[in-house]
């Protein structure tokens, strides 16, 4: 089974990076190698035969991490915080960005290196950040591979990428740093353990084996399906299909194709990194989401325990049901701000380029799926509010006539003593 099929995109506290199985991962016993095999029995030569008809490929690997690290972040402190860093806030360039409004645009900050070990081999990974403001961080690696791979190495590599042990510590090491200097300018911060995870494979160039530039369409289904599942074997043709769906050109030299928890995007302007901005935002809306989703599944049982608990003390004037009311009101006042901000922090104005990956991406990311998820979970505590607030309005309404029973009784008590 490839890597495609292991992404963890359910409910609960667990993080997928963590739980999804790696490209790669049938070769996680021994060191990944992608270097050119130097033996020579028939059935290498017959596939090296056919490797000197594949596309060569100048490009790298982006593995990307999320994390929810508050409640929000405030993006003006935090760009202050990092002025040593030059940090950026950066927007989409492309003419067809105008469908794309970003409101208050995310920090995005360098982070120097890490060595992380790839295929047996210790290599250089350059890390940077991007802040954003409804409480999450992007932490980024880039490593790129050797020029002029044949595709069959370069998915290799993409394998070997995907599926070294050292990713968790290292992001780990940065992510620490980065906290440690904006923590300040978090809103009431926190560690959550709902983490995300995604690869993106950048094409830069093309070529043929005479070094002559090649368009994006000399990549076959196979090829690329081969890369973004991890698999070594071809994919049935039914499952390239609904693997690559979501595939999108503007360009005759570019290339987009969004899967699951891996995307591979042909560009040959390497300043032009509009794509994976907006598959960025995305994964980052999408880890909120997932948060909120699970704080819920958190809240919830805990509110029929304190309702119990609120139902034996209401004695005291419902000085406990005056609580919990209040808990439920300000748990349902986060999440539907939360949720708020973060579907507004990324406009789509018109259907473009941008847009449409950014459309496709929620719906790969099954945002609509977590979204009503949420809104399900809030009802049930408005229903429990309005439950409460009922029930506390008649059991005070009892007191009330209770207490008027006995001032008419006392009334009554105190006339017959004083004949």
């Amino acid at each position: 089974m490839g890597w495609q099929q292991g992404r963890y995109r359910g409910g609960g506290t667990a993080s997928k990076g963590d739980s999804r199985a790696a490209p790669g991962a049938r070769a996680r016993d021994a060191p990944v190698s992608y270097a050119p095999r130097m033996d020579r029995t028939p059935l290498e030569a017959a596939e090296r035969a056919a490797a000197a008809t594949e596309p060569r490929v100048h490009g790298e690997a982006i593995v990307y991490r999320f994390y929810d690290v508050g409640y929000g972040t405030r993006l003006d402190a935090v760009a202050d915080l990092l002025a040593a860093s030059s940090p950026e806030r950066a927007r989409p360039v492309r003419g067809q960005a105008h469908a794309i409004q970003i409101p208050n645009p995310p920090v995005t900050v360098g982070l120097g290196t890490e060595s992380v070990t790839v295929g047996g081999e210790a290599r250089e990974a350059e890390f940077s950040a991007r802040v954003f403001d409804f409480g999450v961080i992007s932490l980024r690696a880039r490593l790129a591979a050797r020029p002029c791979l044949p595709w069959g190495e370069f998915a290799a590599f993409g394998a070997a990428v995907a599926a070294a042990p050292g990713w968790a510590a290292a992001f780990q090491r940065v992510r620490e740093r980065l906290l440690a200097r904006i923590l300040q300018a978090i809103d009431r911060p926190g560690e959550s353990p709902v983490t995300e995870d995604y690869v993106v494979f950048r094409v830069h160039r093309l070529e043929d084996a005479s070094g002559s530039r090649l368009p994006a369409e000399a990549l076959r289904d196979g090829d690329v399906a081969r890369l973004l599942a991890g698999e070594p074997r071809a994919l049935a043709p039914a499952t390239q299909r609904e693997l690559l769906a979501q595939r999108f050109s503007y360009f005759e030299d570019d290339l987009a194709v969004i899967t699951w928890n891996a995307a591979l995007v042909v560009e040959p302007a390497p300043e032009d990194t509009d794509v994976q901005y907006v598959l960025e935002f995305a994964n980052a809306q999408l880890l909120e989401l997932r948060f909120e989703d699970a704080a819920l599944d958190a809240e919830i049982p805990k509110v029929y325990t304190r309702i119990a608990e609120a139902r034996r003390g209401f004695l005291l004037l419902g000085t406990r049901f005056s609580r919990l009311l209040a808990q439920l009101q300000r748990r349902v006042a986060d999440t539907t701000e939360m949720v708020e901000r973060v579907e507004n922090s990324l406009k789509v104005t018109d259907d473009v380029f941008l847009a449409r990956i950014y459309a496709a991406a929620l719906e790969v990311f099954r945002g609509g799926t977590w979204r009503r998820g949420i809104d399900r979970k809030i009802a049930i505590l408005r229903d429990s509010y309005g439950m409460l607030e009922a029930e506390s309005q008649a059991r005070r309404s009892e007191m009330l006539e209770a207490v008027i029973v006995v001032l008419i009784v006392f009334e009554i008590v105190l006339s017959l003593l004083r004949r």
